[in-house]
């Protein structure tokens, strides 16, 4: 885990590892093993409360939207790999990692929770970074499950995969859970929840609880352990690089970061 110990009953904190002035509104959701009633973030060693599991974090996620959005409209900047130096852009994973992308490409992965602000505030920025992509570039999302509740959502994103649902249902249960307050912490939150996209009750269960959606879970949770993640958002490249804002200094200098390091394994096949 990034950062020091948090305290029993948060599902998340933030890790004390990013650059305290150059990249002000970056936050990370760091793991716990507990389930919340109560969300909190520290910005830069200071407490701040999000939410209870009744409340809103409307403003907050409003504050920061207009944060991305500042940084998108700057306009994307671009770095060579020659540029790009270890432990200050990006980790090197050791050993590295297998993908599911096809030969000839580059799979690049977000590993997010749905129950993390910063990867709620960060679907603007991805969405857009996806329309732009190099053709080579195979974007790929791995759900982290550190905690019961997340490992809830990864079962319920993978249900929602499985089930043709994901592209309608990826933003909404973003917005379920950070904009409407709920945090769809049970099968049946999920099962009403997925009932709004035309999906009956008995198939989501049949769905949700199926083996292959475990193992689906299993592998993911398997792969975020050996990429050594400890923290939402995050970059995996091709398997072999992992970066974060943190390292980037913005979200600009972030996407330019992945660009590079995809283009420097596209041109190595």
């Amino acid at each position: 885990m990034f950062g020091p110990p948090l305290a029993s009953g948060k599902l998340y904190g933030v890790a004390d590892t990013a650059p305290r002035a150059a990249f002000p509104f970056w936050r990370r959701c760091v793991a716990v093993a507990s389930a919340p009633k109560t969300l909190e973030t520290r910005e830069f060693g200071m407490k701040r409360h999000i939410r209870s599991a009744s409340g809103s974090i409307l403003g907050t996620v409003a504050a920061l939207f207009v944060a991305v959005l500042a940084s998108a409209s700057a306009g994307a900047q671009a770095l060579s790999a020659d540029e790009l130096r270890p432990g200050r852009d990006y980790r090197p994973i050791d050993p590295p990692q297998p993908t599911s992308t096809e030969a000839g490409r580059v799979e690049v992965t977000e590993i997010f929770q749905y129950s993390c602000p910063h990867c709620f505030s960060l679907e603007p920025m991805l969405e857009q970074w996806k329309a732009r992509k190099a053709d080579y570039v195979n974007f790929v999302r791995l759900p982290a499950a550190w905690n019961p509740l997340s490992r809830l959502h990864a079962r319920a994103f993978y249900t929602a995969e499985a089930l043709g649902k994901l592209e309608e249902m990826h933003q909404a249960f973003f917005t379920e859970i950070h904009v409407n307050g709920n945090l769809l912490e049970t099968e049946d939150a999920l099962a009403t929840f997925f009932a709004r996209f035309g999906v009956d009750d008995e198939t989501f269960r049949k769905t949700f609880n199926a083996f292959s959606i475990h193992a689906k879970v299993q592998r993911a949770d398997d792969l975020v352990r050996r990429y050594r993640v400890g923290a939402t958002p995050n970059i995996v490249v091709n398997g072999k690089y992992l970066t974060d804002g943190s390292m980037a200094g913005s979200y600009e200098r972030w996407f330019a970061i992945i660009d590079a390091l995809a283009e420097r394994e596209h041109q190595s096949q």
